[in-house]
């Protein structure tokens, strides 16, 4: 079966992802979750040692009730953590944007069961959480970050009539001001000072009204302060940095007793919270808890009550630890507790015998002690049990991922040859012996991991026909590589020494990433390859106009074979183009890698991105600052007079009046949010969401985009094949401008440099390096990627999921929309790559002695390059599954890989469809 280039590369890649996906799944663990189905009551816990009463909670609670003040955002993923104590899957972050119902065990369901009256307000996230279980709520969209005043004014309004009140015991307050504040302009940005005193007085207003409720004879109130997470210096979260882990946690109650002097505040898990809460308003721990008391919170309680709080504690997660783990009687804080359990009955005899000695005393410190040790012990081993590896899933994908890329890989010659055409044996594969000895052998293994499996298995539960269709294609795959190995035919294709330096360099780094450290500085490689690719394009300059003019100077002095012209017809000149000499044409393409390398490195200077030094100050937080609002209001409107000179170029006089004013709208939604300011203006303050503005700005990339569509189409029934290519190519260009206007509207006013930075270089490498160098297809696609992963570092990317700009999928939204936010933030997140890749399309439908076969070897070349590290990257952490950093580091890295590979599908798609398109006129 003969397929083309493009058509191969594009299901070899969507047969990637779906191996991807099966390998995803996988390898991000379920949470450790009780088999149980029911909640907690106060009859699962054991009776008292000794006096076999099983003693009410209620009778050793110390709280009235509790408020909590969130000053953070608090996520889908932390809501878990905080309500159920139990630790979310990695994979639990993409239930940030679509937060269900919280069926599980947690505190709020056990408060509501105990009769208490909640009231919440705030982030109403928590509404769809705990539907139905307050009393009286008003929820506020925690997704439309570009609003950091109305949120909790919304709050705040509520505040001063609820204190008032005595018909609740327990209010729920939750702002999302200062988050939102710190996704707009990042921790150090203006608003931070003032957000923080509106908070300070709303806490001192909380807390007088609460000492002033106090009276004898009630149990006393808590205030408990916290935030669900902190803040990179980017203003974005999720990663594994101090400053988004480590959060103050405050708890204000007079059931606490005052000690003089400042003592150094404990380190905490966040998980310890729930139980602490729990068993302090006398409720049951929530099932799927991992967390232990903290000791300090009941310190004032009788030695006989902390004790019972204790052993409830140790046996709810001594439960949690015999239902998720098959050997735990080996875990060392199992053995603890039932030790601690043991003394605890002794203390028990002595003390119902009223015995009141300093020995009791002593004695039951020891055991108060021992109990710690082994609450922290259990917690410990629950906590670095998250989950169970799905290791047939696992395997499986990665088998076919190394499948995908093998065979791309033996298609090299014929898919890089000049008719672009890979021949799959695929007849030959179906009908031969092997391949139904590998369906009979991948069945018996398939019934076999399946009968025996101990642990989950995604594919064992899957029907029985979807698996018999893989296994076919799975040995039908390893048939036809074999068939190929085999064939070994011979091709056009050579390597040629740049060739050589983008294979090395891919490879090298793709083989850097085995090491952490080197994935947290992935940028840094990338920077050093697009350094070494322009000294290259240097040399290669150096090489074709010096040796061109030795050449020329020799044929002068023998006299021309040919006369001038008479068998070749006119050569393309940039140099003439522009309106320059041709004899400067050699000087503009030496200054060409120049120009790139000194754009590139005043790029690494704008956004400090990985992890060793991105605390760093950078050129960005200076633009950013306050203080140098004018001089960032200049540099944007500069990069965005650039950006349409250097894009107009190929579009139609329509498409560039459209494009102008898209421009002009995106600099007045920057304008309107305050990053930058008009000539005119004199204060700084927002004078809009600029709501208003971004639509503006949508209309036109509407209307460009429209506009290119209009001349691809038009350019399909066009009578001769130079008009329709020309229409074609101008269609193209009109897609990737209005492409171009919409990254500009979601890049940051500081971020906007980069992107002319980016068109520049695509510009003068096309004109000067690309048409004169004839590079072929293959090497020209190499550098696009390359660019284009390099760019997405200049972005301020990394491989930190907290580095992901959520802002920018609420530009122009009043509220939350969840497929246009998804959609704004992958583009915001990918423009480098996908800019590359666009123009690259461009590039190669302009080449139209070369555009069938170019589009056909880019679209392979996409593939392969997405595959080698894929493939690698699944093996690697296969086999560093248990390392140190698998969540921090590898993991993220991960669902960064399966994204990209999703985008490079996309991007063949239209490479496939644009290469079918030209290869079917005639």
């Amino acid at each position: 079966m003969k397929l083309s280039s493009s058509v191969f590369a594009l299901l070899c890649l969507i047969c990637e992802l779906v191996s991807i996906a099966l390998f995803l799944r996988g390898f991000f663990p379920v949470p450790v979750k009780s088999s149980l189905s029911d909640k907690s009551k106060e009859t699962d816990f054991p009776a008292e040692p000794q006096t076999g009463k099983h003693t009410p909670l209620w009778t050793v609670k110390i709280f009235y009730g509790f408020l909590k003040s969130n000053i953070c955002v608090l996520s889908y993923v932390r809501h878990q953590a905080l309500t159920t104590g139990s630790i979310p899957g990695f994979i639990d972050v993409v239930m940030n944007l679509n937060s269900p119902a919280l069926l599980e065990d947690n505190l709020i369901w056990q408060a509501k069961s105990a009769g208490k009256r909640i009231i919440f307000y705030g982030d109403d996230t928590w509404v769809r959480l705990f539907p139905k279980h307050f009393m009286e709520h008003d929820g506020t969209t925690s997704f439309f970050v570009s609003d950091y005043t109305e949120v909790d004014n919304n709050v705040t309004r509520h505040l001063d009539g609820t204190l008032k009140r005595d018909d609740w015991e327990i209010l729920i307050l939750h702002y999302l001001g200062l988050d939102h504040i710190g996704h707009i302009s990042g921790p150090h940005g203006s608003l931070i000072g003032p957000k923080l005193m509106e908070m300070d007085d709303i806490i001192k207003k909380i807390h007088a009204s609460l000492i002033s409720k106090e009276s004898e004879g009630t149990l006393p109130n808590l205030l408990v302060l916290c935030g669900d997470h902190g803040m990179s210096e980017t203003g974005s979260h999720g990663g594994s940095s101090e400053p988004e882990i480590n959060t103050p946690l405050v708890l204000i109650s007079p059931a606490f007793r005052r000690k003089a002097g400042f003592e150094e505040p404990g380190v905490l898990e966040q998980v310890d919270l729930t139980p602490t809460l729990a068993l302090g308003l006398g409720l049951p721990i929530s099932k799927n808890s991992v967390g232990h008391l903290i000791p300090a919170v009941f310190e004032e309680l009788s030695l006989r009550e902390q004790l019972r709080l204790l052993q409830i504690n140790g046996h709810q997660l001594s439960r949690l630890l015999q239902d998720s783990n098959p050997t735990f009687h080996k875990e060392d804080g199992y053995e603890q507790f039932r030790v601690a359990e043991k003394s605890h009955g002794s203390w028990m005899t002595l003390y119902v015998d009223g015995n009141t000695s300093e020995v009791l005393s002593n004695m039951g410190k020891k055991v108060l002690k021992q109990y710690l040790e082994a609450l922290k012990a259990m917690s410990s081993a629950l906590s670095k049990q998250l989950g169970k590896y799905d290791m047939y899933s696992m395997i499986m994908g990665m088998i076919f991922i190394l499948q995908v890329l093998f065979l791309l890989l033996l298609a090299m010659p014929e898919a890089l040859s000049r008719e672009a055409v890979v021949d799959i044996p695929l007849a030959s594969s179906l009908l031969s012996l092997p391949f139904y000895l590998l369906c009979l052998f991948g069945s018996a293994l398939h019934v076999l991991v399946c009968t025996s499996a101990g642990g989950p298995c995604y594919l064992c539960s899957l029907p029985w026909v979807l698996v018999f269709t893989v296994i076919l294609l799975s040995s039908a795959f390893t048939c036809a590589l074999v068939s190929i190995g085999c064939g070994g035919e011979g091709s056009d294709w050579t390597l040629s020494e740049l060739d050589a330096l983008l294979l090395i360099g891919t490879v090298g780094h793709t083989l850097s990433l085995a090491s952490s450290s080197f994935i947290e500085e992935e940028h840094q490689t990338w920077y050093f390859l697009l350094n070494t690719l322009c000294l290259a394009i240097f040399q290669d300059v150096c090489r074709k106009y010096f040796r061109e003019q030795r050449h020329r100077d020799e044929e002068e002095d023998r006299g021309p074979l040919l006369p001038t012209g008479a068998e070749e017809g006119p050569s393309f000149s940039p140099a003439v183009e522009l309106g320059m000499s041709p004899g400067s044409e050699k000087w503009l393409a030496l200054a060409t890698p120049l120009l790139t390398l000194t754009c590139c490195r005043l790029l690494r200077s704008l956004n400090q991105t990985g992890v060793q030094w991105a605390h760093l100050p950078d050129f960005g937080h200076w633009l950013n600052s306050g203080d140098h609002k004018a001089f960032l209001s200049v540099l944007a409107a500069v990069s965005l007079v650039l950006i349409f000179l250097l894009v107009q170029r190929h579009c139609s006089l329509v498409s560039k009046i459209a494009l102008a004013l898209g421009l002009l709208g995106v600099y007045s939604y920057r304008a309107a949010v305050g990053n930058v300011l008009f000539p005119w203006q004199h204060s700084s303050r927002a004078v809009s969401k600029g709501t208003v503005e971004a639509r503006f700005v949508y209309v036109f990339v509407l209307g460009i985009l429209f506009t290119g569509v209009k001349d691809l189409l038009r350019s399909q029934v066009m009578p001769s094949a130079v008009d329709s290519g020309r229409l074609k190519s101008r269609g193209l260009w009109e897609v990737y401008s209005g492409v171009v206007l919409l990254v500009a509207l979601l890049f940051r006013a500081h971020n906007l440099p980069t992107l002319a930075c980016c068109l520049l270089i695509q510009t003068v490498m096309a004109q000067f390096i690309w048409k004169k160098l004839h590079y072929d297809a293959a090497q020209t696609t190499i550098m696009h990627y390359w660019f284009g992963q390099a760019f997405f570092y200049f972005q301020g990317n990394s491989n930190n999921i907290g580095t992901v700009d959520i802002s920018v999928g609420f530009v122009g939204l009043e509220s939350y929309v969840e497929a246009p936010a998804i959609f704004l933030t992958a583009l915001s997140t990918y423009a480098g790559p996908l800019l590359w890749a666009c123009h690259l399309l461009c590039f190669l439908s302009s080449q139209r002695d070369r555009a069938v076969m170019g589009l056909g070897h880019g679209s392979y070349c996409f593939a392969l390059l997405r595959s080698i590290p894929a493939a690698f990257y699944v093996v690697l952490v296969t086999s560093l599954r248990y390392h140190l950093f698998i969540w921090s580091v590898f993991s993220p890295k991960l669902l960064y890989e399966a994204m990209h590979t999703l985008i490079n599908t996309a991007v063949c798609l239209f490479f496939t469809f644009m290469d079918q398109e030209r290869s079917t006129r005639p």
